[in-house]
């Protein structure tokens, strides 16, 4: 059987068809932990230029540095494959809590500005889909944005990245197999220049690119907050030997020291009602993670068992 890729039509939600959208919403998070959104109401025009801008800057700042890194490390010629690296060149933004726009060097400012617009526009829609997930799992209306809270806001950022020509695609990963640690992943990804799978029942599926599509994309920490009912999802880039791919993942994240935790809520209509996820601060988890990203899941979870008995974890803040 051929699997479809998940892909739904946000302006759906405004009409009749509501019920269904969110059935597929649901049906995406609980059986793929990705899905693909159009008519998302951030402008197509916007979306335009932040892509043409992102090339240029690439062609004009980063290209040739990644190439004098290739040459240096004699990549070109490898023989056997390479598992501590990635075939990525890339460089973050950080919007929340607070910016550091102004300090990434050679920006020029026409893509600074356009970067941030761009960013205002995810925040939001980042926001409107948390929404959507409580409502479909139940939860009170703003129940997943409070936890992400934390004292200080989320934290929210952006990896530009970009995937050059690769000549041994087989032997290095554009970016090496693994979960996302945060909340909600909002991606604008080239539209030609395919290479983004993800893992589903043992077999890898293209994600395949679409113009003017987000795609949506699940970290841990909803795994952790939904008690599994939400997975989180392997993913991996494969490098192409024709064709620079571009990629914009912004990260919509917990706050550094959000706590988080299965949802009692959601643990009271279980049957058997058992927590099977860790309670934890976002940052211990981070911190965790930063060694442990091209590794399984699970042993993160249970470490932050351990870790949890340890602290004294107090009630959650509300907004």
């Amino acid at each position: 059987m051929e699997l479809t890729f998940p892909v739904i039509d946000f302006s759906k939600l405004n009409g009749e068809e509501r019920a269904a959208a969110m059935e597929m919403i649901k049906d995406a998070c609980e059986n793929w932990g990705f899905f693909e959104l159009v008519n998302h109401g951030i402008s197509h025009e916007l979306m335009d230029t932040v892509e043409r801008l992102t090339k240029e800057h690439y062609r004009k700042c980063m290209e040739q540095r990644f190439k004098e890194m290739v040459a240096s490390k004699g990549l070109e010629a490898v023989q056997s494959e390479i598992n501590d690296m990635d075939w990525e060149s890339t460089f973050f933004l950080r919007h929340l809590p607070e910016s550091n726009m102004s300090e990434i060097p050679d920006l020029e400012e026409d893509y600074r500005k356009v970067m941030k617009e761009f960013a205002v526009e995810l925040e939001k829609l980042a926001e409107q889909l948390l929404d959507l997930l409580c409502e479909n799992l139940g939860l009170e209306p703003g129940y997943l944005k409070k936890v992400f809270y934390g004292s200080k806001g989320p934290t929210f950022g952006t990896k530009v990245s970009n995937y050059p020509p690769c000549p041994k695609p087989d032997l290095i990963k554009g970016l090496r197999a693994h979960t996302d640690a945060g909340g909600i992943i909002l991606l604008l990804q080239d539209d030609k220049v395919s290479g983004l799978q993800l893992l589903k029942d043992g077999q890898w599926i293209d994600v395949p690119p679409m113009k003017h599509s987000i795609v949506i994309n699940l970290g841990d920490q909803l795994e952790v907050i939904t008690n599994g009912k939400y997975k989180s999802v392997m993913h991996r880039v494969i490098a192409q030997t024709n064709g620079t791919r571009m990629s914009i993942a912004s990260f919509y994240n917990p706050g550094s020291d959000a706590v988080i935790y299965p949802a009692p809520a959601l643990l009271e209509k279980e049957a058997d009602k058992s927590q099977v996820y860790p309670k934890f601060v976002f940052e211990d988890y981070m911190n965790l993670y930063a060694d442990l990203k091209f590794q399984a899941k699970e042993p993160r979870f249970e470490a932050m068992k351990t870790v949890e008995s340890a602290v004294n974890l107090g009630p959650i803040a509300t907004v």
